[in-house]
């Protein structure tokens, strides 16, 4: 039997709490041995919580433990850069909560530092770990919707309080089309095989203040094929509650998420073919970071092969160029 990898999770925010913690502390082949959070009296609460051994408050000591295997960094995004250098200097397997880092350049840096020490580098996208994901995707790379023409998606939220740190753009990197609309893009373009962008527009709306950041976000993308990519995402939506939505339109037929629904044209009737099954025990959101956990664990013991995110160098392309977008307020061609 392999050992159980030794996992630290480093920031001990909303996403830690909600997945990490609780996934990984019950996880076969996974030991969550530490904690790490500038917070002390909250991470010693939930380490108590379940039953994890120590906490620390300093990243460079844990990093020195000699008690690991592998890092889970789920800490503000200006930090993530840095955090994932160090831990991939100490020869420390990295799961990195998204984004990898804010620019292109830090991008490269994290993705040699982990070929130079051959070691397991994977960045948080949970949602191509979603099992209607999998089985949407099924559909499109066996051809069954034929040529895919465009992805349209949406993530709106009502109104709400400040959100500390994700509302400052120096440790954000962004507002909400880094948080919301930064997985839209990358499932879709993951879903598409990451076709080359063409041209892009986009517009956007600042909160308050000169460090505040973007809390609306419309943007068109044109790419190689004729796929084109419309994404709406706002933190300020007047409504009851919240709404998210993610379709894929073929030349052959159509899909859309939560809950999965597939219609094919079939001898021109339109058929509803979507999968039948029990329904799900577990939420697709703690689903999907359940089988993304399990899925670095397999990489770091050799279950699966290893594959750098080198995607996250297109996905970032098209982010740099949607916030040029909406700053000049013309269209950007790739």
């Amino acid at each position: 039997m392999k050992d159980a990898v030794r996992i630290a999770v480093v920031g001990t925010g909303a996403i830690a709490q909600l997945t990490h913690i609780p996934v990984l502390s019950k996880m076969r082949g996974a030991q969550l041995v530490a904690l790490c959070d500038n917070d002390g009296p909250k991470a010693r609460a939930l380490a108590d919580r379940f039953d994890i051994p120590d906490v620390f408050t300093d990243f460079e000591e844990l990093l020195d433990s000699d008690v690991l295997d592998a890092v889970v960094v789920a800490t503000p995004n200006h930090l993530h850069e840095p955090h994932v250098l160090s831990a991939l200097r100490k020869k420390l397997h990295v799961l990195v909560e998204r984004p990898l880092a804010l620019t292109v350049r830090g991008l490269e840096r994290c993705l040699a530092a982990a070929t130079k020490h051959d070691l397991v580098l994977q960045v948080a996208h949970n949602h191509r770990f979603r099992s209607d994901v999998q089985a949407l995707s099924q559909f499109l790379r066996n051809g069954e919707l034929g040529a895919l023409t465009s992805v349209r998606a949406g993530a709106l939220q009502v109104e709400r309080p400040d959100d500390g740190w994700r509302g400052r753009k120096t440790e954000a990197g962004g507002g909400v089309f880094l948080d919301q609309g930064f997985p839209l893009l990358d499932l879709a373009l993951w879903l598409a095989d990451f076709p080359n962008p063409v041209r892009i527009s986009a517009q956007s709306r600042k909160g308050k203040g000169a460090n505040a950041t973007e809390v609306a976000m419309q943007l068109f993308l044109e790419c190689e094929g004729g796929i084109s990519l419309i994404l709406d995402v706002s933190w300020a939506y007047v409504g009851e509650e919240d709404r998210w939505w993610f379709e894929v339109h073929g030349s052959k037929g159509s899909g859309r998420l939560a809950p999965l629904r597939v219609v094919k044209d079939i001898n021109g009737r339109h058929v509803n073919v979507s999968p039948s099954g029990a329904a799900a025990r577990e939420s697709p959101f703690l689903q999907s970071y359940r089988a993304e956990l399990a899925h670095f664990i397999a990489m770091v013991q050799g279950d699966v092969p290893r594959k750098l995110p080198t995607e996250q160098l297109i996905v970032h392309r098209v982010l740099d160029a949607a916030y040029k977008a909406a700053e000049d307020g013309r269209e950007v061609r790739f």
